[in-house]
């Protein structure tokens, strides 16, 4: 088939090159976001997706509203036949959902209903699921509500960060994704409505969601400094600074209260609203990332001192 992929981060990246290495499918266009500033320069930088398309001479449109007249037509002048879209980051208007053929199907990273929304790997591991996994669906009106295509389910290990987690799911839902469109192809898979049952939606983590909050359980402190690795990053304040924090690591010892610092030989705890917890990496004001007793020695952690 013709394909307009529609996608913009890293994690968008495998299903992209599994599409360009598929004998059966033709990448004839991507659809990004607009190239954006980054860097201390603030030079405009191409979205992943764009600059792996720029490697393979495919054409880049970057419309900065999916509902652009000039976008629309030149999408009905490549007159693809379905629209394979992971993690674009827009809204699509149904003037753009009904120029394929085939429709527009997403890649979303979770067993679905659970989880739509724009951060469903987050969600999954912050509320201590055991198991997640990606849909393929197609697109309608509502969000994330589409038929499926197909389903992969991936167990949740107990160390892993939504970063982690979401790296193994691009590679196998790009798997998932190239079968859904072979079947699509064929005329041998049938999307199947989403049961009314069982939905919940991931809104996207902001900065204020990051913040650890140790009057709660360990286990949901741990949960929480997970599913935002890397994005946006756990933190707390410290003498009234914010310092961003990695993981965490639930250990039994003697209690403290909660936030309360100790500072041992070998490790940093910090106490919660049960046990306490271990810190990993902690990266101060205008400092680089280190190890939490390197951070406590250049401190000067008093007994006492409290994160909050």
């Amino acid at each position: 088939m013709r394909l307009v992929f529609a996608g913009t981060p890293e994690v968008a990246l495998p299903s992209l090159r599994a599409l360009i290495d598929s004998p059966r499918h033709e990448v004839i266009a991507v659809v990004t976001r607009p190239d954006a500033p980054a860097g201390r320069g603030r030079h405009l930088v191409r979205s992943p997706v764009g600059a792996l398309a720029d490697e393979h001479g495919i054409e880049v449109l970057t419309p900065a509203k999916a509902s652009d007249p000039a976008f629309l037509e030149r999408l009905r002048e490549l007159a693809p036949d379905c629209c394979p879209v992971v993690a674009y980051g827009a809204l699509l208007p149904q003037k753009a959902l009904d120029i394929p053929s085939h429709g527009w199907v997403n890649l979303h990273f979770s067993v679905l209903p659970a989880w739509r929304g724009a951060a469903p790997v987050q969600a999954a591991v912050r509320h201590g699921d055991e198991i997640t996994g990606a849909s393929t669906f197609r697109i309608v009106k509502e969000l994330d509500a589409g038929p499926v295509f197909g389903v992969l389910t991936e167990a949740i290990r107990s160390e892993d960060t939504a970063g982690v987690l979401l790296d193994r799911l691009a590679e196998a839902g790009a798997g998932l994704l190239v079968s859904t469109l072979d079947g699509i192809e064929d005329d041998t898979l049938r999307a199947v409505e989403q049961p009314a049952d069982g939905v919940t939606y991931a809104a996207k983590i902001t900065t204020e969601d990051a913040r650890l909050d140790f009057s709660a359980p360990a286990v949901a402190v741990d949960r929480l400094a997970r599913a935002v690795t890397p994005d946006p990053g756990a933190w707390a304040e410290f003498r009234d600074e914010r310092i961003k924090l990695g993981p965490v690591k639930r250990v039994v010892a003697d209690s403290l209260a909660p936030g309360e610092l100790r500072v041992e030989r070998k490790r940093v705890l910090v106490g919660t609203a049960t046990d306490p917890v271990m810190l990993g990496e902690v990266q101060a004001p205008g400092k680089r990332r280190m190890a939490a007793t390197d951070w406590a020695r250049g401190a000067r952690v008093e007994p006492g001192e409290r994160l909050k």
